[in-house]
């Protein structure tokens, strides 16, 4: 039976549009994401639309307030977990927000990252896939399909 995890992931954009907040996940050494970058977000909750849930986990992990939120696409990534569990994420641009970011979180460092060298970062193999979509300028939703096994992704396809 396929009862994944559901989740958001969020990209904060910076107010001219050419930084993204990201956490250098350092904060815990056995952490599964340790040393990489990442997204903000995190496990959807019971009582909680999934749009709740990106703006909680925002407001937790960075303390600023999501102002405007734009689903980019979702992903479902098959034996991603640290115990090969099934994750279904929605994928988040947020475009606007209120409040000043936390310097970190018990994750990590929080730091602004410019978006043109996004992708030399140490991040999930995957990641490299699926943020070009995240960021460019075509409206359509993206939905797509990265199955993993031992950390890295097998295959990547997506539709709009």
């Amino acid at each position: 039976m396929y009862t994944p995890i559901l989740a958001t992931l969020g990209y904060v954009l910076s107010e001219d549009r050419k930084q993204t907040l990201l956490v250098h996940r350092n904060g815990r050494e056995h952490d599964s994401h340790y040393g990489k970058y990442n997204g903000l977000g995190g496990k959807m909750e019971p009582g909680e639309s999934i749009h709740e849930c990106i703006c909680r986990e925002i407001n937790e992990e960075a303390g600023i307030v999501c102002e405007t939120v734009v689903l980019r696409g979702t992903i479902n990534w098959t034996g991603f977990g640290p115990n090969g569990e099934d994750w279904f994420g929605f994928i988040y641009r947020i475009e606007a927000f209120s409040g000043t970011p936390r310097h970190s979180n018990e994750e990590g460092r929080l730091i602004w990252h410019d978006l043109d060298t996004l992708l030399e970062l140490p991040m999930w193999a995957g990641d490299k896939f699926f943020l070009p979509l995240v960021f460019d300028d075509d409206p359509r939703i993206f939905h797509g399909y990265m199955p993993y096994r031992d950390d890295l992704p097998l295959s990547w396809r997506y539709i709009r």
